[in-house]
């Protein structure tokens, strides 16, 4: 293992030339922390989606550990029998761009949502000390061995076993809140753990796809700030130490009203409107393919809770036309179709001219180029109890200004 580090170093060298890692104190951190001790495996999957796993015995994992990769470090079995990701190593360059993006000083102490492996953690107690560092996971076994690899480094944060939406009231107040992992919407119980002008960095997505890193600035009445430029995706947040629940989308694909569309079926083919566009959905949206053909899945397939469901042909025909097929009580394609010509109507604005206000009676505020020019406003349920999480959005698009 003597060599892994001037694989760190290199690591840090190529953060640093594509103008991730800026700082010395953050450079430092990732030369000095030992990646491949919080990734003693890794798991990929392949074409046939079975999972192969690579470990310290395998040629090759230690090279792999210190690439610019993002690595699944757990899975779990779902009651369907499926293997599902619980746990990762995130993409070095964007835990370095998170960490920069949080402007941490010497004095601040910070609370990170979603343990994980503990290399987060690690390079927050190299910057900050341990004592100034808290970390929470609901994953009993992660935050275990994520509390002994640490220690293995004379590291010590404080690690706690609990569900990440309520925070970890016993330590506050924060200066810093970071997430990793990705949740429907803010918990106010967070902002009231975070003093006034501290930052709370969050990946808020209601549905697969459907939302961005956001930067929030503690205000005496409310939470609020911009959306990172650059997407980024995280696992969803769970609300029990298990394998989540594997969505499900409509089988029966005959019924339902007929019609076509010229837009790109997948969700990340343009994320701002469709983010936009759950204001318009009646629930979280699950997502999936159908069918097959010579070149790859025949239909994408949109449903949420109520029943409606959406399918889109992922093949156009010679005029670009792909057929959509509709079905239950709100039609899922019409609501992306009309937030996609409100996007452009507005100018097909980017990441960097959205925001977002969150305020203590749940309402979550979007808004482009200021606050005052809300585009989609939200009533959220607090994600703290271990439950669905229910929303019932408004679309104001008449409040919006070009």
């Amino acid at each position: 293992m003597t060599g892994w580090r001037g694989l760190a170093r290199g690591l840090a060298d190529e953060l640093a030339a594509e103008g991730v890692l800026r700082s010395p104190e953050w450079r430092a951190a990732v030369e000095a922390i030992p990646r491949h001790v919080f990734v003693p495996r890794f798991y990929v999957q392949r074409q046939d989606g079975r999972w192969s796993e690579t470990s310290a015995e395998d040629d090759g994992w230690l090279t792999a550990v210190y690439r610019d990769e993002p690595l699944v470090t757990a899975l779990a079995t779902t009651a369907d029998g499926d293997r599902v990701t619980v746990s990762s190593s995130t993409k070095p360059g964007l835990m370095v761009r998170m960490l920069e993006a949080l402007d941490v000083r010497d004095e601040h102490r910070v609370l990170e949502i979603g343990t994980g492996t503990g290399y987060n953690a690690a390079l927050l107690s190299h910057r900050l000390g341990g004592e100034r560092v808290f970390s929470v996971d609901i994953g009993a076994a992660l935050v275990d061995a994520a509390r002994d690899r640490l220690a293995g480094l004379g590291l010590a944060p404080t690690l706690a076993v609990a569900h990440g939406a309520g925070g970890l009231p016993e330590h506050a107040p924060f200066d810093r809140i970071i997430a990793t992992c990705s949740l429907r919407a803010v918990p106010w119980a967070w902002a009231e753990q975070v003093r006034e002008g501290g930052l709370v960095l969050v990946d808020v997505k209601p549905s697969t796809h459907a939302g961005n890193l956001v930067l929030l600035v503690r205000h005496a009445d409310r939470l609020e700030g911009r959306f990172l430029p650059r997407w980024a995706g995280f696992m969803a947040m769970r609300d029990a130490d298990r394998a989540p629940e594997t969505a499900r989308v409509v089988e029966d694909l005959s019924t339902g009203s007929r019609s076509s569309t010229r837009l790109e079926p997948t969700p990340w083919s343009s994320l701002v409107p469709w983010f936009l566009a759950q204001a318009r959905m009646p629930g979280e949206v699950a997502f999936g393919y159908r069918g097959a053909t010579g070149r790859g899945p025949e239909w994408a397939v949109f449903g949420t809770p109520d029943g409606s469901w959406s399918a889109v042909g992922t093949q156009p025909d010679g005029n670009g036309e792909r057929e959509v097929r509709q079905g239950g009580p709100v039609r899922l394609w019409d609501a992306v179709e009309e937030t996609h010509r409100a996007w452009r109507g507005f100018g097909r604005p980017n990441w960097d001219r959205l925001g977002l206000t969150v305020t203590p009676d749940g309402r979550h505020r979007v808004w482009l180029d200021e606050p005052g020019n809300v585009w989609v406003a939200a009533e959220t349920r607090q994600q703290v109890l271990p439950e669905p999480h229910r929303r019932a959005f408004n679309y104001y698009p008449r409040h919006h200004h070009g």
